[in-house]
């Protein structure tokens, strides 16, 4: 039987064998130049970055309680009114937690089996994500505490852990991704408000802990996977569990992933690896946000003011205004992309979760016009019910006109 202390020496010989390929092979994955290479992240001094406050969710969670309690605003009276609707808690701790191995087929070449066998990890992040929301909208502990409980019974079922990865088999590492932070930005959420509990809050961090350096292990290949979305999707429950646990390690790495993506944008504010995804590359440059502005929103909750992060001149208005130039007008695509693009994920409200912290910084006139269709907003994975939660009260008082996002999504489908 080999020795622990020899599996690490072997899965690190592994690692330094992937970093030193990947430096010299991912200018050429990118096509930039400029591109920032593995290595050179990996040699990125973020030792300023450490987690100052380990209670800190990504919202100040007593001020929104406060401010919804006082609110006169129809939408957000509205979600509150959905959310206090009382599930049972016994009944979500029947749910047997997923201890086996997962296996999930990839979702472009099999999308019905995708949702078959992805429904259970889907069902996880909205039960994390629905216990935090209904909190929030009543300030009722009891939510809370079903919370640690359900996320207690995963823990000690060490759930998770199995997760299939191979080169060419990789969609069960990208699943686990969004329960990872969708389950600890619920948590983040309640923690500090449920009382007592200490040994399955401490069961919890653990498991989160050992959970998140398992899965960031996991370099993602000699492709995109190293450094384009799904990096920024492992970033962001690298920041949050890191500030849950106290793990600076993990912290840095999400930071990492806001200097790798300011570093590598185009002139034009694009993120290359995402304008590469051909029909997709609209999608992707928007999906890519998503997660590297939640991110932002983790880590300034610890104190730095990455929202006006600046990397060779980049800040993080260049890929938001370009986003909007290439929605409004796909010839801003260039020579990028082909300009005839998938709109499709202009239908679904979740992948624009993002714009509501956005606009929680800064005021956007083209992003406030944009996404008043789309209120409210929830994502079951990347911060829950994020309208509820961001917006600003006197933003927008009228119901929500869905029937004008279908008209947003007209052009052509892909490939």
């Amino acid at each position: 039987m080999r020795s622990p202390m020899f599996v690490g020496i072997l899965s690190l010989q592994r690692r330094l064998v992937s970093a030193a390929l990947l430096a010299l092979l991912l200018p050429a994955v990118t096509g930039q130049a400029w591109a920032l290479s593995y290595q050179a992240r990996q040699e990125l001094d973020l030792s300023e970055y450490v987690v100052t406050d380990p209670n800190a969710s990504y919202f100040d969670v007593q001020a929104r309680l406060d401010t919804l309690q006082e609110t006169d605003n129809s939408l957000l009276i509205s979600q509150m009114d959905q959310l206090e609707i009382e599930d049972s808690c016994r009944q979500l701790l029947a749910i047997p937690p997923l201890t086996g191995e997962i296996r999930i087929p990839g979702f472009y070449p099999s999308p019905d089996a995708w949702r078959l066998a992805s429904e259970p990890l889907f069902n996880f992040e909205e039960n994390v994500s629905g216990l935090a929301g209904s909190y929030v909208a009543t300030g009722d502990v009891y939510y809370g505490e079903c919370l640690v409980r359900f996320l207690d019974s995963w823990a000690q079922a060490d759930a998770l852990m199995d997760f299939y990865h191979a080169p060419e088999e990789r969609q069960a590492w990208y699943a686990t991704e969004s329960m990872l932070f969708g389950a600890a930005m619920a948590y983040s959420i309640v923690r500090p408000s449920v009382e007592g509990m200490e040994e399955e809050k401490a069961r919890i961090d653990d498991w989160l802990n050992r959970l998140a350096h398992k899965h960031s292990d996991i370099v993602g290949g000699l492709d995109s996977s190293c450094c384009n979305n799904h990096f920024y999707r492992r970033a962001l429950y690298a920041s949050m569990i890191g500030v849950l646990t106290d793990d600076n390690e993990l912290f840095r790495f999400g930071v990492s992933a806001l200097y790798s993506a300011l570093h590598d944008l185009t002139p034009e504010g694009g993120l290359p690896l995402e304008l590469a995804r051909g029909r997709r590359a609209t999608h992707y440059q928007n999906y890519a946000l998503l997660y590297l502005v939640t991110n932002m929103q983790v880590i300034s909750r610890q104190g730095y003011d990455v929202f006006d992060l600046e990397i060779n001149g980049n800040t993080i208005h260049e890929p938001v205004d370009y986003l909007m130039q290439i929605i409004e007008d796909p010839s801003n695509l260039k020579e990028y992309a082909p300009h005839e693009q998938y709109r499709g994920f202009l239908d679904d409200e979740q992948y624009f979760s993002w714009m509501e912290i956005y606009l929680s910084h800064f005021n956007d006139a083209r992003l406030e016009n944009f996404i008043k269709d789309y209120r409210p907003i929830d994502n079951r994975s990347a911060g829950g019910y994020i309208t509820l939660y961001f917006m600003n009260p006197d933003a927008q008082v009228q119901t929500t006109n869905k029937k004008s996002i279908k008209e947003k999504a007209e052009i052509i489908e892909p490939d």
